[in-house]
């Protein structure tokens, strides 16, 4: 029961994170969003807004690490001319059609905007226990490998282990061990 409580946990804290950094990202380039978000006149047109929602975030991630919880945050830098490539392929390979929408191309108008709140956000969230790694993903193998090469250190840096049977936890096993094939 503890570890579904703390899986469910685990869970809500990255919906909640991921939440967080939309609210960065989209409204910063969508200022219309965070107009629409209720906020008071004052509120929404402050440049303070943005400072605030970077603090939660980086408030957030040091409650998980404070926790216990380690904070993996990777960029996948997909250059513009790779981004086009993709759609191409996206439109001309039947079985990739559902991947593509007219969407995707409206927002590559903002390209610059999201290139700027990328650039602002990774370097107000950046911290010691929560760094971001920013991997170039044009080429999907090597990004692959190097995403899974940040996993396995940052993995081998928890020095994580079994925990230790004693001896008369054992002995407690095999007494059921007996009942069960008894």
């Amino acid at each position: 029961m503890a570890d579904h409580a703390r899986s469910a946990g685990t869970r809500a804290h990255r919906d909640l994170q991921s939440i967080l950094y939309e609210e960065v990202l989209i409204a910063r380039v969508h200022p219309e969003i965070l107009r629409g978000e209720g906020l008071p006149n004052q509120l929404s047109e402050d440049k303070a807004i943005w400072r605030s929602r970077y603090r939660s975030i980086v408030d957030l991630e040091r409650h998980l690490h404070d926790n216990g919880t380690r904070v993996v945050k990777i960029f996948l830098h997909l250059s513009k001319a790779e981004q086009r490539n993709r759609y191409l392929q996206r439109i001309d390979e039947p079985e990739k059609n559902w991947k593509f929408s007219l969407a995707d191309i409206e927002e590559r108008k903002f390209w610059k905007d999201y290139m700027h709140a990328y650039e602002k956000c990774l370097s107000a969230t950046s911290t010691r226990d929560a760094p971001w790694y920013v991997v170039p993903a044009d080429d999907k193998p090597t990004a692959r490998l190097m995403v899974s090469q940040i996993i396995l250190d940052r993995r081998e840096g928890l020095k994580m282990s079994y925990p230790k049977t004693s001896d008369e936890r054992r002995r407690e096993l095999l007494a059921i061990r007996d009942q069960l094939t008894g």
